[in-house]
């Protein structure tokens, strides 16, 4: 059993998991101090001007607050003039711009990395909200900056009724079985499905840190690519023995199984099969966030060997790893990836979200090949050793 954490006010993560996790609601108090302040509503507002910000700027109309508008990036400064009273910015993938931010996410390493979505910053003057809604995935509500009133309701699903004629997939009601105001520091869990109504006490922000999961559409999108770059697959099936004549327009039992038997049996190889399902999870959610960098060669990372220097993944790119019969394979932004086997268990911590020394015991000419190609890649990034 692992030790008590303190982001899950004083629970285990197998507790934690067991009990909560895509069940029911959890609130902690003063989950995470160091949250509070780290952004302040000015910031998160010249953020959202920023071209390269995905961002959505919510408004409820004055004379009538049921009726909503929604402004999708790239927001001007044209966008904020004659505002309502009630409205709220989203700006996503906030973990991408702040490394503080970014490092929230080691608070919660009982949940896989290619689990998370991003972590969204809600900003809104008093009385902004966003409507009551519910979400399809995991959500990890922060107060950052602030109050914001919470109040949680039934569960939902795909079946559910949403109010008509709005940009936003509202609902009409939510039955409130919990009524709270989170503080700077808060944490409030809230689990796929369950029906959410926050609202602005004051000048706020909240942080979400989502969790989604796959979709099959999207993976079956996958696997088919993956298939059709296959030249092999391009090949026609061998027809099945035929010993008497059919209907011509008919496509008999047996055939019909025959064929679904091939294509399911070509959708059982692994290694066809993995590439798709773990390049699909290995996608950056917001690729137009990795940044371009300088080129760097070898040479240059030794000379910065023992300086301090020290190696971690770029926040907007993603590293994933499977481990079968003892072989590591590693995927970084939607490609599988190769390095040589001494940097293998290197890399493996820095995808299990570690920082690595930049120094003597990583002077080896593949290792530091390794690295530098994946710092071209903006795969991983150097931190001074001022800014660690």
């Amino acid at each position: 059993m692992s030790q008590p954490l303190d982001v899950l006010g004083g629970i285990t993560a197998e507790q934690f998991l067991a009990e909560y996790w895509q069940k029911k609601p959890l609130l902690v108090r003063n989950a995470l101090p160091d949250i509070a302040n780290i952004l302040e509503p000015k910031d998160v507002m010249e953020l959202a001007l920023d071209e390269n910000i995905t961002a959505r700027l919510i408004k409820q109309k004055d004379k009538d607050p049921k009726q909503w508008s929604v402004k999708t990036s790239p927001l001007i400064k044209g966008d904020f003039q004659k505002m309502p009273k009630l409205w709220t910015l989203l700006v996503q993938a906030i973990d991408h711009y702040s490394f503080d931010l970014a490092e929230m996410w080691k608070k919660f390493p009982f949940i896989p990395q290619w689990r998370r979505d991003d972590i969204m910053v809600s900003y809104a003057p008093k009385g902004g909200s966003v409507g009551k809604h519910f979400d399809f995935y995991d959500v990890f509500l922060v107060q950052g900056f602030g109050h914001r009133r919470w109040q949680l309701g039934q569960m939902c699903d795909a079946d559910t009724d949403f109010v008509a004629g709005q940009p936003l997939k509202l609902l009409a009601e939510i039955d409130v079985n919990f009524d709270e105001v989170l503080a700077p520091g808060d944490l409030l869990y809230v689990p796929p499905g369950l029906s959410h109504y926050g609202v602005a006490e004051d000048d706020c922000l909240t942080y979400s840190l989502g969790f989604r999961m796959p979709n099959i559409a999207d993976m079956i999108d996958r696997t088919s690519e993956k298939f059709a770059t296959n030249g092999l697959f391009h090949n026609p099936l061998m027809d099945i023995a035929r010993t008497n004549p059919t209907q011509v327009g008919e496509i008999t039992a047996h055939e019909l199984s025959y064929l679904k038997t091939e294509l399911l049996a070509r959708l059982q190889d692994s290694s066809i099969l993995d590439d798709a399902i773990m390049s699909l999870m290995a996608e950056s959610k917001y690729p137009e966030n990795i940044p371009e960098v300088d080129e760097i060669g070898t040479g240059d990372l030794e000379e910065v060997l023992d300086l301090g220097y020290s190696l971690m993944l770029e926040p907007a790119s993603r590293l994933l790893y499977t481990e079968q019969e003892h072989e590591l394979s590693f995927w970084a932004n939607g490609e599988i990836i190769s390095v040589s086997k001494t940097f293998t268990p290197i890399l493996k911590e820095i995808a299990d979200g570690q920082s690595i020394l930049l120094d003597a015991k990583l002077a080896n000419e593949d290792i530091l090949k390794d690295i530098a190609h994946l710092l071209n890649e903006a795969v991983l990034m150097l931190l001074p050793p001022e800014e660690e």
